[in-house]
């Protein structure tokens, strides 16, 4: 059985949900960006966001694995100029949202 690292606390609980995948056929390294861009962010927020970067209006910045990744003038946003467009990662992590959200 999978543990997770953190639980929330008592007051969070009511505003909190778990969602994980596992066997996912998805670049972990792309993912891994993905998912620290969304991490902190509202769940509505994050949902715009990700719709955002599949339309090419928005980009994740690629801060770690960033080897040989190209430099993107959106990657300002961020304080960085790596970022890329990954779609399949993207919608992986939409997925997830949505059921984090119906839990």
């Amino acid at each position: 059985m999978v543990r997770y690292g953190r639980e929330p606390n008592q007051q969070m609980q009511s505003r909190t949900a778990k969602a994980r995948g596992s066997d996912l056929r998805v670049h972990f390294k792309n993912t891994i960006n993905v998912m620290n861009v969304v991490k902190g962010m509202s769940l509505k927020k994050a949902q715009v966001y990700l719709k955002d970067v599949l339309a090419h209006r928005r980009i994740i910045p690629f801060r770690k694995h960033s080897y040989c990744i190209g430099r993107h003038s959106q990657a300002k946003e961020f304080n960085t100029n790596t970022g890329r467009y990954p779609q399949k990662s993207v919608k992986i992590v939409q997925a997830l949202l949505k059921n984090a959200e119906s839990n």
